[in-house]
C-alpha cells in the first residue's frame, strides 16, 4: 500500500504547522521547507481548512495555523478524509474485471491488512509524530 502524494503533504504541513504553533505559517515557507509544489501544497490546504484541521487567517499578516491541539487530531480520521480511496487492487473497485475474483482470497487478506493499518493509526495523533524541544534535547528556559 502507498499513501498518495496529496496525504503525504497534508501529514507534512500539519508537522509543520504543529512545530511552529507559537504564529502563522505561510503556503510558500512550508512549500520551501520541504522542497513541494507551492500549488499543490495550496489544494492541501484548502482541504485542511474545509476539514476543520488547519485554521486560515486571510490577508497579508495571514497564513495557517492548527485548529485544535495535535493530541486531538486523529491520524486515521486525516488519513480517511484525503486518501481518495483504498482500492490496492482491481478487485476492491467496483469495476472489478478480474477473472480469478471468484476464487481468490487476496480480497480478504488485503482487506484484513487495510484494517489493521487504519486501526493503528487511529491509535496516534498528531503529537505522535512531532518531538517535543525536550525529547529533541532542547531544554525550556525556567520561567
Amino acid at each position: 500500500m502507498r499513501l498518495t502524494q496529496f496525504t503525504d503533504y497534508a501529514l507534512r504541513l500539519l508537522i509543520y504547522a504543529t512545530t511552529h504553533r507559537d504564529r502563522l505559517i505561510t503556503i510558500e515557507e512550508t512549500a520551501a521547507v520541504y522542497d513541494i509544489s507551492r500549488n499543490h501544497l495550496m489544494k492541501v490546504a484548502n482541504h485542511l481548512a474545509r476539514e476543520g484541521y488547519v485554521r486560515s487567517v486571510r490577508g497579508r499578516a495571514g497564513g495557517l495555523t492548527l485548529a485544535a491541539p495535535p493530541e486531538t487530531i486523529n491520524l486515521g480520521q486525516l488519513i480517511r478524509s484525503t486518501e481518495p480511496d483504498f482500492a490496492m487492487v482491481e478487485c476492491f473497485g467496483e469495476a472489478d474485471q478480474c477473472r480469478i475474483t471468484p476464487s481468490c482470497r487476496l480480497k480478504g487478506i488485503l482487506g484484513r491488512a487495510l484494517a489493521a493499518f487504519l486501526a493503528e493509526m487511529d491509535r496516534h495523533t498528531l503529537a505522535d509524530l512531532v518531538l517535543t524541544p525536550e525529547q529533541f534535547g532542547i531544554e525550556r528556559p525556567a520561567a
